[in-house]
């Protein structure tokens, strides 16, 4: 593993952690399980380029090949039957997980415009947090000029914390800017 990101979080997180939680043992501190990178299709699903377009930036930004969704049910409502593709999504672990968070927290959230932190509102009850992107331009792999349609996209952390205390405290000490309350 070479991010520096798992370094900081063997050396200095976890024993953080522990003081913080009022943890006995190194293995009840919280960790990262995985990241899943999602953006959906939307409106454009009539448009047999744009998944494309959109694959190959999720691609640029993970590092990943992404897997394309398909909708599990039809919806006249959105014009969608059940098999069509509606989305792509790319789950990472291990050292490409822990790159990819140390890039969103170093490179990716300073570039977002009229950025003033995040806000905590994102966690569920088991500690894992989700944000929206409305556009991809923030991250570094992505050149406005070469982008046809900009397009939001989705991250979810999904973290061994058991509320969203643990889940906080444990993205606070990974660096993520979180809004002061």
């Amino acid at each position: 593993m070479n991010s520096n990101l798992y370094k900081k979080y063997k050396e200095a997180v976890v024993p953080a952690l522990m003081k913080e939680l009022g943890l006995k043992n190194k293995m009840q501190v919280p960790k990262v399980n995985k990241v899943v990178v999602n953006a959906g299709i939307g409106r454009f699903i009539k448009e047999p380029h744009y998944i494309d377009n959109v694959e190959k930036t999720l691609a640029k930004i993970t590092g990943q090949k992404p897997m394309r969704t398909k909708a599990k049910k039809s919806i006249s409502n959105f014009k969608i039957r059940e098999g069509m593709e509606i989305g792509v999504a790319v789950t990472l672990r291990g050292p490409k997980m822990y790159s990819f968070l140390e890039k969103l927290v170093n490179v990716t959230f300073p570039r977002v415009r009229d950025f003033r932190g995040i806000s905590d509102a994102g966690f569920d009850q088991s500690g894992n947090f989700t944000i929206g992107f409305k556009e991809n331009v923030a991250f570094p792999e992505v050149k406005a000029g070469e982008v046809d349609k900009i397009h939001g996209l989705q991250l979810i952390i999904n973290t061994s914390a058991k509320s969203k205390e643990e889940g906080r405290a444990l993205l606070s000490q990974l660096g993520f800017p979180f809004v002061k309350k």
